[in-house]
């Protein structure tokens, strides 16, 4: 559009030339003269008010040109606050979420992710993809982590673990765990039995290992053990393994009401959060989801494709028709959102706003240029066709007067 606006000016001053040369030949020629020359000016008051918004015109250190470049900050400030008044207060967002009906579209868009929004989803979804490539990943990463962190420190894990582990042994869930661990007891004596031998080499006395008999103790040792962990794997109601649902009982009970358990599972989640491989663990579980994001934004048919793309599709027509389903996921969904606008609004702004002013001025004029810039180049045509209208009547005017 920029080519069409700026050889509209050029026609029109082709045009003025033509008809100031035939001015004298028949007065039609005086009315063309009068639209050409007043489109010119309306074209170039245009283009300069244009140009004027994102350059110096003609590269020239005209005050009050080159807007934009000039007052990045100011509008990054600007832009974030309006963010922040607008759209990230708690009150603003209940109400505009109290509105939005967010398992409903996201069921349907998962039953059908690759034609449920037409050309309007595809535009959001490449919208997303570019916002989330756009910001300072490195800020919005260590936000990310950083609420994954405190949303860890905030949680009581020892009751939570004690009543995942009752409710699981309320419904015998706890039955594959247990049968796991006597399996494996068993794998790590057949493959260590020669520690025991060894063990009970060294403490037997010289007549022993004269006679032979450390081998023969040992080899009963070993057979009672293989005997007893075989008869718990076949017997449900072995007193051992007994005793050890007992103990898984206990200790369900201990972690939610003995107070010093729950300062050692506290201390030991510490502990966790503060170690260097939990941290990298984060770091690697926000680089994948960011990555998922990017490739569902980017083509959400192939991110959604096979057996994930499947499951997805079923449970997006359950949001669909369970209506007890959708209305709890739109509760969350408000509760969420009022919770992230209250807790983490101010950094979201302060986010916005570094990573515009982390842009140089270049990076911004053509971001905002490229947005906008086919729309100012239709306020350049209709500015030199307006212009050449007003001219017109200017002349009419002033002939008939």
């Amino acid at each position: 559009m920029r080519l069409v606006a700026t050889g509209l000016l050029i026609a029109m001053a082709a045009l003025f030339l033509l008809a100031r040369a035939f001015d004298a030949v028949h007065p039609a020629f005086g009315y063309v003269r009068a639209f050409a020359e007043a489109a010119m000016v309306g074209g170039l008051a245009d283009w300069f008010a244009v140009t004027a918004l994102f350059r110096h015109p003609l590269h020239l250190p005209i005050p009050h040109t080159a807007i934009i470049p000039r007052n990045k900050d100011r509008i990054a400030s600007t832009l974030a606050q309006f963010l922040r008044d607008n759209f990230l207060t708690p009150k603003v967002v209940a109400r505009r979420m109290q509105r939005l009906d967010i398992a409903g579209a996201a069921g349907r868009w998962l039953a059908n992710p690759v034609h449920g929004d037409g050309r309007i989803g595809r535009s959001a979804s490449r919208l997303a993809a570019d916002f989330l490539e756009s910001l300072d990943q490195e800020r919005l990463g260590g936000m990310a982590k950083g609420a994954i962190a405190a949303r860890l420190r905030g949680i009581d894990l020892a009751p939570l673990l004690g009543q995942a582990l009752g409710a699981a042994i309320a419904k015998n869930r706890h039955l594959p765990l247990l049968d796991g661990m006597i399996r494996w007891a068993g794998r790590m004596l057949a493959m260590n039995d020669h520690l025991i031998r060894e063990m009970v080499h060294a403490r037997a006395g010289g007549i022993m290992r004269w006679t032979g008999l450390d081998e023969t103790l040992a080899n009963k040792i070993i057979e009672g053990l293989d005997k007893l962990l075989t008869e718990m794997a076949e017997d449900p109601e072995h007193p051992l393994r007994r005793k050890a649902e007992e103990g898984l009982e206990r200790f369900a009970d201990d972690l939610q009401h003995k107070p010093e358990l729950r300062e050692k599972v506290e201390a030991f989640k510490l502990e966790m959060l503060e170690n260097q491989a939990f941290q990298k663990w984060i770091d690697g579980l926000w680089e994948t989801s960011r990555a998922a994001l990017l490739r569902l934004a980017r083509d959400p048919g192939k991110a959604l494709g096979g057996r994930m793309g499947e499951t997805l599709r079923q449970f997006g027509v359950t949001l669909q028709q369970d209506k007890r389903l959708a209305d709890t996921i739109n509760r969350f969904a408000r509760r969420s959102a009022v919770g992230a606008a209250t807790d983490y609004g101010d950094g979201i702004v302060r986010l916005v706003s570094d990573t515009i002013r982390g842009w140089d001025a270049q990076t911004v004029t053509g971001r905002l240029e490229n947005a906008v810039g086919r729309d100012l180049q239709y306020i350049r045509i209709n500015g030199t066709l307006v212009g050449g209208l007003v001219g017109v009547a200017i002349h009419i005017v002033d002939a008939l007067l």
